[in-house]
């Protein structure tokens, strides 16, 4: 692990700019000051040039498909885009094959990571209707979080059975989340569109199908239940302007029992790109319509919504193809969800301080992340340094995710990720990934 001092940097952290420089040494922050000189032939110099110098950001909610999915994706070549893209931390989902149920199918899970993931890693251990004790051994140091899917799984893990909710949101003491969509609601209306276009229902109707009404109905209850058991909750992939208001900002990050995160796709697309974009804008929950893509932007502004993720799910662009009913919800997000939300800056939508906010430093405080998610001395050294000025175009030759598409094709980013650091290891170069050494498991500091 060599040493490396990136000078002339513009250091983002904790709602400030500073310029200054940073000493990385056995993989963590070891000082940050105005100026730093070198001091022996070892350490390696990065001259930042005024650009940016960032926490990783860490992404709480992404599919890297492995184990048994593998033809989409799988834990290397997603970590590949991840830290080129800027994201040194994951926490993935338990809804591969097998369905990561048991603490013996997660732990095989971390093992693949340990191995293979250039960024650093946790997992969720996935509640179904029979999982209950299980879910209760699990550990709060070093598992992320307990995922329920109350709408939208696969295999057994829809928990519908409302008892057995009440018991994981009353008797697990461990952050929960959830996907929310009423299930019943979505059946519905996809009979009913069946019946005027068979299979091939054209993509507009998927908000109407996965609807507004759909999403609030189950978020509402989650959130309803969460506060009767007291129990820690967060409420996955916002995607109405109705949701928002059952959040609130009362109360610090650090306070709250009751969280919200924002998705890059629900930030960018609304319902009137269905047309262009087709079925590479299919997610559940569905982009809907303009006023709730700002509904969402206003309460992620003031503070109901605390984090912005990825839902990083890629499919095949073969499955992508396929009529509405057989074409999978999902795309991949993670190599651009910084750059991305770096336009959003430059058209000042938010500054840099609150993008770093809401990618690096909330996640870290919602889940109790140890010593990541801020440029702090002590710190590990998962650091990004980003060109504001440095326009690249998306396009395949450039595209790492294993499925080699993105719904960001052809869309020129006006930043740029030039460096990334994962424990102190700088894995991703001017453009080039550098498999020097793997992350870590996360650790959780928790004494809730």
């Amino acid at each position: 692990m060599k040493k490396h001092l990136v000078k002339n940097a513009r250091i983002v952290n904790e709602g400030s700019i500073k310029e200054g420089d940073v000493l990385i040494n056995n993989g963590i922050i070891e000082q940050i000051d105005e100026s730093i000189s070198l001091k022996d032939g070892e350490t390696k110099l990065i001259d930042a040039q005024g650009s940016f110098l960032i926490p990783g950001v860490i992404d709480d909610q992404v599919h890297f498909r492995e184990p048994g999915l593998t033809a989409k994706a799988n834990i290397q070549t997603e970590s590949i885009a991840a830290v080129a893209g800027g994201t040194t931390s994951y926490i993935e989902q338990p809804n591969t094959v097998p369905q990561a149920t048991t603490l013996e199918l997660l732990e095989e899970k971390y093992a693949i990571a340990a191995n293979t993931s250039l960024a650093n890693y946790s997992f969720n251990l996935g509640a179904t209707n029979e999982n209950l004790e299980e879910l209760k051994r699990a550990s709060k140091e070093n598992i992320a979080a307990i995922k329920i899917f109350m709408g939208s799984s696969t295999g057994n893990m829809l928990v519908d059975n409302q008892h057995v909710l009440e018991k994981i949101f009353g008797e697990v003491n461990h952050q929960l989340i959830a996907h929310c969509e009423d299930e019943g609601t979505i059946v519905r209306n996809l009979e009913k569109y069946k019946v005027e276009y068979g299979d091939d229902i054209p993509m507009k109707f998927h908000p109407a199908i996965r609807s507004a009404e759909a999403c609030f109905l189950s978020s509402n209850y989650a959130i309803e239940l969460a506060k009767a058991k007291d129990a820690r909750f967060h409420l996955y992939h916002i995607s109405t302007e109705r949701e928002t208001h059952l959040l609130d900002n009362k109360l610090p990050l650090g306070e709250k029992k009751i969280t919200g995160e924002a998705c890059v796709h629900h930030l960018w697309f609304d319902d009137s790109q269905y047309e262009e974009k087709g079925t590479l804008i299919k997610w559940n929950p569905a982009v809907k319509t303009a006023e709730d893509c700002e509904g969402i932007w206003a309460a992620l502004m003031d503070g109901r919504i605390d984090v912005v993720a990825t839902d990083h799910a890629p499919h095949t662009l073969e499955e992508k193809q396929n009529p509405y009913t057989k074409a999978p919800s999902g795309g991949p997000l993670v190599q651009h969800s910084l750059v991305a939300m770096m336009e959003f800056v430059s058209k000042g939508k938010l500054t840099i301080e609150q993008l770093v906010e809401k990618m690096c430093h909330n996640p870290a405080l919602l889940f109790g992340i140890k010593n990541r998610g801020f440029v702090r001395e002590g710190y590990a050294a998962d650091l990004v340094l980003v060109d504001p000025a440095k326009p690249w175009s998306v396009n395949t030759d450039n595209i790492l995710y294993k499925c080699k598409w993105s719904p960001f094709e052809g869309q020129t980013f006006k930043a740029r990720v030039t460096h990334t650091f994962v424990n102190g290891n700088l894995v991703y170069n001017q453009g080039k990934v550098i498999d020097v050494a793997k992350g870590e498991r996360l650790l959780f500091d928790r004494n809730w």
